[in-house]
């Protein structure tokens, strides 16, 4: 198996980085480096990407970047905040930008919301990966408020658990999906 094929990307959609869900993205970080999985956190605030559907807006040099970035890996979580019951416009958009690169591949959310009622939030953004990019989307997902980290802004213990078992998932279908194609197994299905 090569890294790539058990490697996961991190991105981190939130343009603030002091927020709650690029702290859960910092927190899978940590967990996959010190069980030394190959792991790249794309932090969207870096990158100045345009808006999709602009003019030239697919051939920017920073959608080619990330779309490089996300075709080559085995897995993708992606952090964003919640904002109005869905995911924050730059995971849409960075999602439309970088489109066929999802194609196939495992995706796990972790989201940070101001309350409770929209832990559904990921839903739309799970079924458009599912239709139109044949993702299979982890059924285990982080779903946080500001209660649930430390006055001094960790990750309370519950929620540092639950991004490790996230972590950990997508390894796990990164390689299982790895060994799927090396083994050739559903070709006949294709």
């Amino acid at each position: 198996m090569t890294s790539t094929e058990s490697s996961v990307v991190i991105l981190s959609c939130s343009l603030n980085p002091t927020s709650l869900s690029h702290k859960l993205a910092q927190a899978a970080q940590s967990f996959l480096r010190d069980r030394q999985v190959p792991v790249e956190l794309v932090d969207l605030a870096e990158h100045d990407l345009p808006l999709c559907g602009g003019v030239g807006s697919f051939d920017h040099p920073s959608v080619k970047t990330l779309t490089g970035i996300i075709e080559s890996a085995g897995a993708i979580l992606v952090s964003s905040p919640v904002y109005n019951y869905d995911l924050n416009a730059a995971a849409k958009n960075v999602m439309e930008l970088t489109g066929s690169g999802w194609t196939e591949k495992p995706v796990g959310f972790l989201c940070a919301a101001g309350g409770r009622s929209s832990y559904m939030s990921p839903i739309g953004f799970a079924n458009s990966l599912m239709f139109d990019f044949r993702c299979l989307i982890i059924p285990r997902f982080v779903y946080c408020t500001k209660t649930d980290f430390t006055e001094s802004g960790e990750l309370g213990p519950e929620i540092a658990t639950r991004v490790d078992q996230l972590a950990a998932a997508a390894v796990d279908l990164a390689r299982a999906f790895a060994w799927v194609r090396a083994n050739g197994v559903g070709d006949q299905a294709r």
